[in-house]
């Protein structure tokens, strides 16, 4: 077996990351905030939440919902979701990446806004059962770009902060990653533009999974 290079956990977020969720997720978010008569907000102001927690995202993208409704907001939401889940799939190319970083010995952790329940269900299916050591999710913890995930997921397998690696397409994981003082890599293919990432110091923002296979290989 050989030996991570530079960093010994590397957490992931999920959706629009490993997940190819974000079109799904923002008709979700669209229809909602239509079921309870908010102003719809746009594709770019949909995406920009991904990756917050629920509520806190459902919030950014309906400023005009009363506090009240929230709770009937995401219910819709869920209830959207549900309806498209069997849709989404992993990206290519993901789980080989995966199994090669497991094979070279990092521990392998997944870092996101999704509820648990909803993370739970995604893991359970037989091609991801074991390819992670340990997650977080903002239900459980803090909602990003708050560092509390990663500072939980760095005690738990006693990983300093220069030895942690967190991946994510948006802002709010590269930003959870500086807070937290770790390394990150962007992913362009995800919910937010490329253009915003370089303020936030990424080691390196790649293209495609398979770019990120080749960066992790060489310099994780």
């Amino acid at each position: 077996m050989s030996r991570p290079l530079n960093f010994d956990l590397i957490a992931f977020d999920w959706d629009g990351t490993l997940f190819d969720s974000t079109a799904i997720i923002v008709r979700c978010i669209q229809e909602a905030v239509r079921d309870v008569g908010g102003t719809v907000p746009s594709d770019r102001d949909a995406g920009y939440v991904i990756g917050l927690g629920l509520m806190q995202a459902l919030a950014h993208a309906a400023p005009d919902v009363p506090q009240e409704r929230y709770p009937l907001l995401g219910a819709r939401y869920r209830h959207h979701y549900l309806q498209q889940q069997n849709r989404i799939s992993l990206f290519q190319g993901v789980l080989p990446l995966l199994q090669s970083l497991r094979e070279r010995g990092h521990v392998l952790a997944v870092a996101t806004g999704k509820s648990r329940r909803g993370l739970d269900e995604a893991l359970q299916s037989v091609e991801l059962y074991g390819r992670f050591d340990g997650s977080r999710t903002a239900d459980e913890t803090q909602g990003k770009p708050h560092p509390l995930m990663l500072e939980e997921l760095m005690a738990e397998f006693g990983v300093a902060p220069q030895r942690t690696l967190m991946v994510g397409d948006t802002t709010h994981d590269l930003q959870m990653a500086l807070n937290a003082g770790c390394a990150s890599v962007g992913v362009s293919y995800g919910a937010h533009e490329p253009q915003a990432f370089h303020a936030l110091q990424p080691r390196a923002v790649v293209h495609s999974v398979d770019e990120l296979q080749r960066w992790l290989l060489s310099h994780g």
